[in-house]
C-alpha cells in the first residue's frame, strides 16, 4: 500500500497530563512530539497511528488529522466538504458519524456544522451516517479554520480489554500509566498499592515491566477505514509482542484492599491480563500492611477523598495511619498519591514535594503527591 505524505497525529490525554505523553510518545519514537492543551501532536503516517493505539500507555485517543481549510460561513463549509476525497481514509461501505465543535469563528453552530458535513458525506461520497457508528470524523472550527480528524481508536484506549469488574471511583489505565511514569517507574522495581480496588496501578506496572503492549487484547476504528492493510498491522503487533521480557523473579506488583471483593476483582483482572504470575493481591487493612520483601520500589496509591467515598474525618484518620505505616516500615520506598484535598495528603505527614498539575479525574480535579525515598 502507498503511503500518504506524514501528517499531523494528536494524541488525546487529560489536562494536566500532557508533558508525560509527550515524554511517552518520544519514548516510543514517534517524531516531533510536541505537549498542547489537552494532549500532545506527532507527525507520521498510518502504521504511527496504529503504534500508537497499540504501544502508548497514557493516550486516550489517537486522533489522525486529515485535512484543513479556512470557511467563514456554512455554505463555504458544505462545498469544501463535498470537494474533500474522503475515499483516501473513508470506506463507502462503513458508516461514520460526525461530532463538530466551533470555537473564535463565524461559524458557531456545532450541529448545523456537523450537519453540512453529514449532508455532504451522504451526498457526495455515498456513505451512510449513523449516530452509533464505529468511525468517527471530528470536525474542529477554530479561528475559521476547519480541521478534519478520524478518530482511529474508537472506544477509549483505557479500556484495554481485560478489567470486566471494576470497584468505587476506578482509575483508567491510562491515567494510571501517566501517574507511574510522572513517579518515574520504568518497570524494574517492585510497585505497591495498598488501596489497590481493582488492581489497576499493580497490573498497569506489571505489563509496563513486561513491556507488553497496552492494546493487545482489543479492536481499534482505524482496522475500518480504508488506509488499514491487515498484513502490516499483523506483523506491527508481532514485532511489538516479541518485546515481552520475564522481569527478575524480585520485580512483582501488590495490592491489598479492606473490601474482598475488590481482592477478587482484581485477581481476576490480572488473570485476563495475562499478568497474573506478577503480581499479588491480599485482603488487608492499611494499619496492617507489611513491606514485601526484595528491594524498594513505588507504593501508588490512589485513596478515597471524599468526592464520592467517605467522610473528611474519617479520611483523615485514614491517611494518617496510612503515613505512619509507610514512614515505619517502607524505609528506602517512595510513595506516589493521588488526590484532590491538599489537606488529607498533609494528613500523612509523608514529606511530599510541589504537587503535580490538576488533573480531571471522574469530574474532579485530583493531584498528584510524590515523595523521594522515604529515610
Amino acid at each position: 500500500m502507498t503511503q500518504p505524505a506524514p501528517f499531523e497525529i494528536f494524541l488525546t490525554t487529560a489536562p494536566g497530563l500532557e508533558e508525560a505523553l509527550r515524554a511517552e510518545a518520544d519514548a516510543l519514537g514517534l517524531a516531533a512530539a510536541r505537549a498542547v492543551p489537552g494532549g500532545v501532536t506527532v507527525t507520521g503516517g498510518w502504521p504511527d497511528v496504529w503504534r500508537a493505539n497499540l504501544q502508548l500507555r497514557g493516550a486516550s485517543r489517537v486522533l489522525a488529522r486529515i485535512g484543513a481549510f479556512r470557511v467563514v460561513h456554512l455554505s463555504q463549509l458544505d462545498k469544501r466538504a463535498r470537494k474533500f476525497p474522503w475515499g483516501e481514509v473513508l470506506r463507502r461501505d462503513v458508516p461514520v458519524r460526525v461530532e463538530a465543535s466551533c470555537r473564535k469563528s463565524k461559524i458557531y453552530h456545532d450541529k448545523a456544522a456537523a450537519q453540512r458535513v453529514e449532508t455532504a458525506l451522504r451526498e457526495s461520497f455515498g456513505v451512510a451516517v449513523t449516530a452509533d457508528a464505529a468511525v468517527c470524523v471530528r470536525v474542529r472550527i477554530e479561528d475559521n479554520v476547519c480541521t478534519l480528524s478520524v478518530d482511529t481508536s474508537g472506544e477509549l484506549l483505557h479500556r484495554r480489554g481485560y478489567k470486566e469488574a471494576v470497584a468505587k471511583a476506578p482509575m483508567r489505565e491510562t491515567l494510571a500509566a501517566l501517574f507511574l511514569r510522572e513517579c518515574g517507574f520504568d518497570g524494574r522495581e517492585p510497585v505497591l498499592d495498598p488501596m489497590c480496588g481493582s488492581g489497576t496501578f499493580p497490573i498497569e506496572a506489571a505489563e509496563i515491566a513486561a513491556q507488553l503492549p497496552a492494546g493487545r487484547a482489543r479492536s481499534f476504528a482505524f482496522e475500518q477505514l480504508a488506509t488499514f492493510d491487515a498484513a502490516a498491522w499483523q506483523a506491527l503487533r508481532d514485532t511489538a509482542m516479541d518485546t515481552r521480557t520475564e522481569p527478575p523473579a524480585e520485580i512483582r506488583f501488590y495490592g491489598s484492599d479492606r473490601d474482598e471483593g475488590a481482592i477478587r476483582m482484581s485477581l481476576a483482572n490480572a488473570e485476563r491480563a495475562g499478568v497474573a504470575a506478577l503480581t499479588g493481591f491480599r485482603h488487608a487493612l492499611v494499619a496492617d500492611l507489611q513491606r514485601p520483601d526484595g528491594p524498594p520500589g513505588l507504593v501508588m496509591i490512589n485513596p478515597p477523598y471524599g468526592g464520592r467515598i467517605g467522610k473528611k474525618a474519617t479520611l483523615v484518620t485514614l491517611h494518617g495511619t496510612l503515613g505512619q505505616v509507610l514512614r515505619s516500615r517502607f524505609s528506602g520506598w517512595r510513595v506516589g498519591l493521588v488526590t484532590t484535598d491538599p489537606a488529607l495528603a498533609r494528613a500523612t505527614r509523608l514529606p511530599f514535594g510541589k504537587p503535580g498539575r490538576p488533573v480531571d479525574h471522574g469530574g474532579l480535579k485530583v493531584r498528584l503527591y510524590r515523595t523521594p525515598a522515604l529515610k
